[in-house]
């Protein structure tokens, strides 16, 4: 797979500015594809494969659907589209599983 390292490596400022404009980028791709109600986040993290962009979703019930993607994901797709989908369907899915505690019970 490509942009796979055996070390991790540091980024450049410019480097960071571009993982933060991608995760900027999901996360108001994001927003678009769900409702009002659901909570989304985007930070930059340190993990063991290196700095990644994060974006989460607080659905308005159930837990958090949250995603990390690196640079070279980015360079190599040229796309936050994809992403972006797949965590609104995550999202939506945590949701639908796990209705909220204010509607009324079965009948």
């Amino acid at each position: 797979m490509h942009g796979n390292h055996d070390e991790t490596t540091e980024l450049t400022t410019e480097q960071r500015r571009e993982l933060r404009a991608g995760g900027t980028a999901v996360a108001a791709r994001t927003r678009e594809l769900l409702p009002r109600e659901f909570v989304i986040g985007t930070e930059l993290v340190d993990s063991h494969d290196g700095v990644q962009a994060a974006v989460a979703v607080q659905p308005p019930n159930g837990t958090v659907v949250s995603a990390g993607f690196q640079l070279s994901e980015l360079d190599e797709d040229g796309d936050t589209d994809d992403i972006a989908r797949q965590i609104a369907a995550g999202a939506a899915l945590e949701a639908m599983s796990n209705p909220t505690r204010h509607q009324p019970a079965g009948r």
